[in-house]
């Protein structure tokens, strides 16, 4: 039988509008669900104004962020004080989820083959895909879902149970 990104999909997600502030963006974020396979959203699905998929966030983007850059430079050897932090903090809180979504947005449609899924996650190092139908979301396939559905059956366990 042909699985496909619909089977595995999850349907409950968070979404952003772009125009949205960064803070609006962490708190869904930090307040994320937790999902059935016992892993924690940490990424909001960004949104126009018409409901068209434009970008992706992450904890990951947050913190990229937040991180000072001059550590691109000078690595493990600098010693960063709280006030510095909150200073990285304050300036990002100021900004809009554009400006520091990830973009453009790799994703799948529905009837994407799971193997060809995995193949994209692989090869990308995704650790999420939208599942788009036209330019609506749908649903996203997280790598964490992916393997539980895969391994599922080679270990002959029920993981919902």
């Amino acid at each position: 039988m042909r699985q496909t990104a619909r089977d595995i999909m999850v349907t409950e997600f968070s979404t952003i509008n772009h125009h949205a502030s960064v803070t609006e963006a962490v708190r869904l974020i930090y307040n994320g669900k937790i999902r059935k396979t016992g892993y924690k959203t940490i990424c909001v699905m960004v949104t126009n104004d018409f409901g068209d998929l434009v970008g992706v966030l992450s904890m990951f983007d947050i913190l990229y962020h937040i991180r000072p850059p001059f550590l691109n430079y000078l690595g493990d050897s600098v010693q960063i004080g709280i006030q510095e932090l909150e200073s990285y903090v304050n300036r990002f809180k100021g900004l809009t989820v554009e400006q520091v979504m990830n973009t453009p947005v790799k994703y799948v449609s529905p009837d994407t083959d799971i193997m060809k899924v995995v193949d994209r996650m692989v090869k990308d190092k995704c650790r999420r895909l939208p599942v788009v139908a036209g330019s609506k979301v749908i649903g996203i396939v997280y790598l964490s879902e992916v393997y539980c559905h895969i391994c599922k059956n080679w270990l002959d366990i029920d993981l919902t149970a």
